[in-house]
């Protein structure tokens, strides 16, 4: 089995979904987790494949000069998405040793992993999107070898993106969304900044890696969907890789999440413990 280990960069308090997300790591032992946080506050009851590293949002501005040998702009939390690609490269020494790495966001609940990352998969890609039309900010895999660490240097924006503090969504695809959703290609629109969609795809198309990209997460007002001892699944049927909860958290702020069981309810509203009251909700 392909090693895996996922990061993610977080600054400021934690925010309600956390547990949710750290649950789900959970149900995923053969996947590693890292969450890189200046928030120093200590999690009770982590599973084993999940590590938490502090580190002031500062010293993450100063590694990641180092590294890239320019003054690097992490001036904000959010700042950090257009460093994602970078991890890899920014963060060597955490993924020394394992075949892919990842960077993830907090905001997901984790399905099973493995059933859609198997071997076979893993075997043929050097790049996966959880998204079919941009490289997916909050979930996204590469293999661990120096070209597609690089990889982000195809950009020739990528050092002005890195070094102003405003956010680009590098990471993603510089804002483009409705156009990319409506099924058009990064490559026929003229973006401010060359975003890393725009690099995976330019470099898919000289051949010089695999890429793929293919629509396995559930987001958005859905409602119907069941997280079962690890699975998300919708609608009793189909089942996603994770749940992004983009829109939810939105919506949906509990004061108090009490003890997560290995089976809950996920309606466009809300987060429901028990089968009862998620009947209405969800049908």
């Amino acid at each position: 089995m392909k090693s895996i280990v996922m990061i993610a960069c977080w600054s400021g308090p934690y925010p309600w979904y956390l547990p949710y997300f750290v649950h789900s790591c959970g149900f995923n032992p053969s996947v590693d987790f890292i969450i890189i946080s200046d928030n120093p506050e200590t999690l009770q009851n982590l599973p084993p494949n999940l590590k938490i590293i502090y580190k002031m949002l500062e010293d993450m501005e100063q590694t990641a000069s180092e590294k890239l040998g320019f003054a690097a702009a992490i001036k904000h939390g959010y700042k950090l998405n257009d460093f994602k690609p970078a991890y890899g490269y920014i963060f060597s020494d955490l993924i020394a040793g394992y075949d892919f790495w990842g960077h993830m966001d907090l905001d997901i609940i984790l399905g099973n992993l493995r059933e859609f990352l198997d071997d076979a998969m893993l075997g043929t890609y050097d790049f996966i999107s959880v998204r079919p039309d941009f490289t997916a900010g909050c979930f996204c895999l590469y293999k661990n070898n120096p070209e597609i660490n690089h990889l982000f240097m195809r950009s020739k924006d990528y050092q002005q993106v890195m070094s102003t503090p405003e956010h680009c969504c590098f990471d993603e695809c510089n804002f483009a969304y409705d156009w990319l959703m409506d099924g058009n290609s990064i490559l026929d629109i003229k973006t401010e900044m060359e975003s890393f969609t725009e690099v995976v795809k330019r470099a898919e198309m000289a051949g010089d890696i695999k890429a793929h990209f293919d629509f396995i997460l559930m987001e958005g007002k859905t409602g119907k969907i069941v997280f079962d001892n690890g699975r998300i699944i919708y609608k009793k049927q189909f089942e996603a890789i994770l749940y992004h909860l983009y829109w939810l958290k939105r919506v949906y702020n509990p004061t108090n999440i009490g003890t997560i069981p290995s089976k809950y309810w996920i309606s466009p509203s809300r987060i429901y413990h028990g089968r009862k009251e998620t009947i209405k909700a969800n049908d």
